[in-house]
């Protein structure tokens, strides 16, 4: 086993003595089950599809450890670094998502997909972290230097994604972007005027995403009414909540989980559900609870505006991501094709959280003096 002095000033040293211990922990637990989860969940997809029952928890594990090694490689970031990731990859991953409208793959009926040699891409995967970071900075600099104008250039940014993603269209990730937006700005000092603005906003939004895009159209009336159309996931996903009860069925015991299509990636709580019951159900919301509520914590004692907001920013990211894919498991909001973070099965996804949970670490590390912030 690896250890470090105190003494130790080397790279990795300083790194383990600094970054939070606790919540590199628990990712990794929630990591290791979603791995536990995945194996039970996908051989039932495998053999569906016609392909070896062991494909999915193969290719899940090889972007899983890569994804893990990112988050401990951008945790080693100074907050300068993580802001110039950031630029990066938001410039990046904004292209990606304007060059899906043009020769992105269509699945479903939206085009968020990207392919490359060997793999495809989910550019506003990535759009998320970047700009929960790129907003905290503009939104700091607006605070800090009167010649800067942050706020105009991120309300524009926001607006330049809303178009982009609504474009392909994607509901789900704008929403995100949108609270992730909106926490910032009330964080930064935004008036309570502007706050009933953005709420009444957000509501105008939704009711127009309902009546001008058929599937949000479709996705509500059915969350309100299972019988107004194909519900099949959703009631499958409760009847393995039912079967499993409190105790579940024991690993790899589950059989509902065989008829839900999705059940490795955006309804993999339901196999938790039904093979490890309520109770292991509760330790998994409990330790995405600790993740967010830590981060939230540590954020908030940081003495960098940039810090607080851009930590805060990312930890929302994480936290809504959870609990919008276990929400839509229990059918307590409609379904929004969003993975369960390092549970779920997926590709840019998981690195894009690796990326994204290495930022978190990164900007919540002890610091001693003024640091690096801009």
């Amino acid at each position: 086993m690896v250890s470090f002095s105190r003494t130790d000033h080397s790279v990795l040293g300083r790194w383990w003595w600094t970054v939070d211990r606790w919540t590199l922990a628990a990712v990794v637990l929630i990591a290791t089950i979603g791995v536990v989860l995945v194996q039970a969940a996908s051989p039932a997809v495998a053999t569906r599809i016609g392909t070896d029952s062991f494909h999915f928890i193969e290719k899940h594990l090889l972007v899983l450890v890569p994804s893990l090694g990112l988050m401990v490689g951008v945790s080693l970031l100074s907050p300068r670094g993580v802001r110039r990731l950031a630029v990066i990859l938001f410039l990046a991953a904004a292209f990606g998502v304007f060059l899906t409208l043009f020769i992105g793959m269509e699945i479903k009926g939206a085009t968020r997909w990207l392919q490359l040699p060997g793999l495809s891409v989910q550019p506003s995967e990535f759009l998320k972290p970047a700009f929960a970071v790129v907003a905290a900075w503009l939104f700091a600099l607006h605070r800090t230097q009167d010649n800067v104008p942050g706020i105009p250039v991120v309300i524009g940014l926001y607006g330049l994604i809303v178009v982009l993603l609504m474009s392909q269209p994607d509901l789900g990730q704008t929403f995100v972007i949108t609270c992730i937006f909106f926490g910032q700005f009330f964080l930064a000092g935004l008036p309570i005027v502007f706050v009933a603005s953005c709420v009444v906003m957000g509501v105008g939004g939704l009711v127009s995403a309902y009546f001008l895009f058929p599937h949000v159209q479709s996705r509500i009336d059915r969350f309100l009414d299972p019988a107004a159309g194909d519900n099949y996931q959703v009631a499958r996903s409760l009847e393995a909540f039912e079967k499993g009860g409190i105790w579940g069925t024991g690993p790899g015991q589950g059989t509902v989980k065989m008829s839900i299509p999705d059940s490795h990636a955006d309804f993999i709580f339901s196999v938790a559900g039904e093979e490890m019951g309520m109770i292991t159900c509760m330790i998994i919301i409990c330790l995405f609870g600790f993740v967010v509520m830590r981060s939230f914590a540590r954020a908030s004692n940081d003495q960098s505006l940039f810090v607080m907001l851009a930590a805060s920013g990312l930890t929302m990211q994480f936290g809504l991501q959870a609990l919008i894919n276990m929400g839509s498991a229990l059918h307590l909001m409609p379904t929004k094709g969003m993975t369960l973070p390092f549970i779920s099965y997926g590709g840019s996804s998981l690195i894009a959280l690796g990326i994204g949970m290495g930022m978190v670490l990164a900007l919540t590390r002890k610091r001693f003096g003024p640091g690096e912030a801009l």
